[in-house]
């Protein structure tokens, strides 16, 4: 028996990162349901079950591996992340997350520990929502927040949902109500759903995607939650016009109105002064002619923060200013909120327990928040949680240039290791 090990979380993400277990040659890509995902399963699957886990899938066809406690059916510490990918992504951003679990369950099984919890490893079929337009489907089945309409979700080939689920196959069992059965469906997806009494709390370990630990030559942190997010659709609407004939104090020219409402955005976030942050990142220019004064054009406004009060403010800031620059351009702006979602703030007592295990692991305590979106954020509605963040290499995350050292992950571990073990002291220690 191998030895538990960051240094084979890495490896095995790396394994993942390149075919059967991506549906492109060049690059990565893993999308919910499909062969690659299908291929991926089983091999992690398997590798759970050498860590020595039970292991079934979910009626969400999230992979699930349990090692039981000191008392079998005990409630769970549930450590997971996801296995799909984002198109032409990196190897790290989820697999490594449930890598980590099953190096945690290796190294109990090798010691032949048990402890007052059982833990359960999930592999997540759907957080970044690269197949299906809905993100994080497999972890809100989970949680129970699943509101969307099930039936009506196809990809963009037209392949619905159902029929999807219906074609996957694995080597493991699909356990619905307890009962095994070989075909997943639209109709059994809710029943993923756990209790709270059956979960102690969701750890998730995962790469930074950001820069600040690197820059501070740290190896880890503790996440002290996920960001409020706000984002928007804007149109600017002018009047298109030749280029040539329209003169420049008669022109209401909507990308030029846009650009100056891109640099406000810009120069709004910047002067708050903290780390809220605010993002156009698509824009559309109509009619695009080279020759022809833009009429119309489209943009993306992304505002987040840890703080959902400064995101608001900031977020009202910038409205504001769009309006005025409108008004003085004689341009008219319609703006339509997409989403907003609230902070996820991790669970203080599971802090301060992540710093005590970091400072038992000699690494020094930092702790930020998470300006992207993790299935911790969705779990948070079930069940205490926790975050660890590691290192990646220039902060480089959801491309091929992701890069996660063998001893970071391995500092993860041992810190992960320790976590557990003092949750399952807090555990013992209940009357």
């Amino acid at each position: 028996m191998v030895e538990a090990s960051g240094l084979r979380a890495v490896t095995r993400c790396q394994v993942l990162g390149a075919g059967p277990y991506s549906e492109t040659e060049q690059g990565l890509y893993r999308g919910y349901l499909s062969p690659a995902y299908h291929a991926a399963v089983d091999l992690v699957g398997a590798w759970m079950v050498e860590a020595g886990m039970r292991v079934d899938l979910d009626p969400a066809a999230n992979l699930r591996g349990r090692y039981e406690g000191t008392v079998p059916g005990a409630p769970a510490l549930v450590i997971g992340s996801h296995l799909d990918s984002v198109r032409d992504g990196g190897c790290y951003d989820g697999p490594l997350g449930v890598m980590l679990g099953i190096e945690c369950v290796a190294a109990l099984h090798e010691q032949g520990r048990r402890l007052p919890f059982a833990i359960e490893v999930y592999g997540f079929g759907d957080e970044e929502g690269s197949r299906f337009p809905a993100a994080m489907l497999t972890s809100r089945a989970v949680a129970g927040t699943l509101d969307a309409d099930l039936d009506r979700i196809a990809d963009a080939q037209g392949v619905s949902l159902d029929v999807a689920l219906a074609s996957f196959r694995t080597d493991y069992d699909v356990v619905t109500a307890n009962t095994p059965t070989d075909r997943l469906s639209v109709q059994a997806y809710r029943s993923a759903r756990r209790a709270p009494e059956d979960i102690v709390a969701y750890l998730e370990a995962h790469i930074e995607q950001g820069p600040v630990l690197e820059a501070e030559g740290l190896a880890l942190g503790t996440v002290t939650g996920i960001a409020a997010q706000l984002r928007y659709a804007a149109t600017v609407r002018g009047m298109a016009g030749h280029a040539g004939t329209s003169s420049m104090p008669l022109r209401r020219d909507a990308l030029a109105g846009s650009a100056e409402m891109v640099l406000a955005i810009e120069e709004i976030a910047r002067e708050d002064g903290s780390a809220l942050v605010a993002t156009v990142g698509k824009l559309e220019v109509l009619p695009g002619a080279a020759n022809v004064i833009p009429g119309e054009v489209r943009f993306t406004i992304d505002v987040r923060s840890g703080d959902a009060g400064r995101r608001d403010r900031a977020a009202q800031a910038i409205l504001a200013r769009l309006e005025q620059v409108a008004s003085r351009r004689g341009l008219v702006l319609d703006l339509a909120l997409v989403h907003d979602l609230p902070a996820s703030p991790c669970d203080a007592a599971l802090m301060d327990l992540m710093d005590a295990a970091m400072a038992g692991a000699g690494q020094p305590l930092r702790r930020l928040v998470s300006g992207a979106g993790h299935d911790a954020m969705v779990m948070a509605a079930l069940c205490p949680t926790a975050m660890l963040f590691i290192r990646c290499r220039d902060g480089v995350s959801h491309n091929p240039a992701e890069h996660v050292e063998p001893a970071d992950a391995e500092a993860a571990l041992r810190v992960m290791l320790g976590f557990i073990d003092k949750l399952g002291d807090r555990r013992a220690d209940r009357p």
